[in-house]
């Protein structure tokens, strides 16, 4: 008996309803007009519900169909082409979120004229939770280590990892709140890696390190010729975020022209470089941080009511280093640990009445004045553990404040000189925070360099 040879394209819908991944073709205007069976599993909508209905129906968190106001953009995959490997959430029928992983390719008739597209959807479920176990399993095996980076086993720090973690999967907003040193770029950098876009770009923006005129540009980036020294086009930070997160550290330094223009991204999704008026599709999660009271800054007209409404979805507030003294002798040792071989010093820990002195101080500059004062009793203290006349001088208690030493003074066995020196190494050169350091005014601290002849460039070389 002669069998007649296989003809893929009669069959190509039994052969796609095989298939264990879901695929959907839309025509031009992004509406359903094909979908297998596996899709219907994925999903939860039956294919008589997805047919006919716009692709948003999914509610895709990369769906860059429409821009809200009624305006319209092509979709981006018509835009580029294809695209590979991309980690998303759609919302099934049911509204629980599903991870997968999105292939598509645009289809093209016989003139190259797009009319459609194809997409793939891998379920990434079981992986997912797989992910989160082994997260969890680290966490647990290395809670001595830290919650990526963050140090602590008081209750409130215990209260900060679990909030990270939830919100590390929400598509929402974040506002870290904190002193300055508290470890607002570490809880950052945490919920990014914890999220589902961690496999995405993070990209780090510190708004008062960057001047109005450059600050835009930095962000938003520019084309060539838009203004004196634009030599290049350049793409902006948010754009290097896309499908990944961006960090904005002290929002409330942003300027109010910048701030206008970043609730629009907040609220369209799309950017346009300086000296264009393209908009560019951008998605992007936006974590915030500031140690300022934006509250405040908004009844002094510096930062708009909008905006922050916006980015204060998730408020996560970060505790000072006062408010949680039993974590300092963990923190002490966490960082000793880390940073005396940097020092190449055989210190083998810290004296009691020294760490008296730690718990007893109030610390305007937390944890980040924590490490400063490691630094600097390490290059004092040569061997053995760090006693207390190895600390700066401000952390000594009221009423006990010790005399920065003589010169002559030999029982201590540390000079003026010394104690300089070891200040300003501590300090990586900087005058006022050595001065700080030693507990005198900056002016003082310029007698005494004279005095020794001590030149600061020569001591940080």
């Amino acid at each position: 008996m002669t069998h007649s040879p296989l003809q893929p394209h009669r069959h190509w819908e039994t052969i796609i309803n095989t298939m264990a991944d879901g695929l959907m073709v839309v025509d031009h205007q992004g509406t359903i007009r094909f979908a297998n069976q596996a899709l219907e599993g994925i999903t939860g909508y039956s294919r008589s519900e997805l047919l006919g209905q716009p692709c948003q129906i999914l509610k895709c968190n990369t769906c860059l169909g429409k821009v809200p106001g009624g305006r319209e953009r092509n979709c981006e995959l018509f835009l580029r082409g294809e695209l590979k490997k991309i980690r998303c959430t759609l919302i099934r029928k049911d509204g629980r979120p599903l991870v997968f992983l999105k292939n598509a390719t645009a289809i093209r008739d016989e003139t190259g004229r797009i009319v459609g597209g194809v997409e793939t959807f891998t379920d990434l479920t079981e992986l997912e939770a797989k992910d989160r176990v082994i997260c969890h399993l680290r966490q647990e095996l290395g809670q001595e280590e830290g919650f990526f980076g963050l140090v602590g086993h008081s209750s409130a720090m215990k209260q900060l990892y679990e909030l990270l973690k939830s919100a590390a999967f929400s598509e929402a907003p974040v506002l870290l709140l904190g002193e300055s040193g508290t470890g607002k770029e570490l809880a950052a950098a945490a919920l990014h890696r914890l999220s589902p876009r961690a496999q995405g770009p993070y990209i780090k923006v510190n708004s008062a390190a960057l001047t109005e005129s450059l600050l835009e540009s930095e962000l938003f980036g520019h084309v060539k010729g838009a203004f004196t020294g634009a030599d290049r086009t350049r793409v902006g930070r948010f754009e290097a975020a896309h499908r990944g997160s961006i960090f904005l550290d002290e929002i409330g330094d942003l300027p109010l022209t910048t701030q206008a223009k970043l609730l629009r991204v907040l609220q369209e999704k799309v950017v346009e470089r300086v000296g264009d008026h393209r908009p560019i599709p951008v998605d992007v999660r936006i974590i915030s941080a500031t140690n300022q009271d934006l509250k405040r800054l908004m009844e002094q007209g510096r930062f708009r009511e909008d905006l922050f409404y916006r980015i204060n979805v998730i408020p996560i507030q970060l505790p000072p280093l006062r408010e949680r003294p039993e974590d300092i002798p963990l923190l002490v040792d966490y960082f000793l640990k880390r940073r005396r071989d940097r020092h190449k010093k055989r210190v083998t820990g810290i004296s009691r009445s020294a760490l008296e002195i730690l718990l007893h101080y109030h610390w305007p500059g937390n944890v980040r004045e924590l490490i400063n004062v490691i630094d600097y009793a390490l290059v004092l203290c040569r061997e053995g553990a760090i006693l207390p006349e190895h600390l700066p001088v401000q952390l000594i208690r009221p009423g006990s404040v010790r005399p920065l030493p003589r010169e002559s003074n030999k029982g201590s066995g540390i000079s003026r000189r010394e104690a300089i020196l070891a200040a300003l190494k501590a300090a990586k050169g900087k005058k006022a925070a050595a001065a700080r350091h030693l507990g005198i005014s900056r002016v003082t601290l310029w007698k005494w360099l004279k005095e020794h002849d001590i030149q600061v460039e020569t001591v940080v070389k």
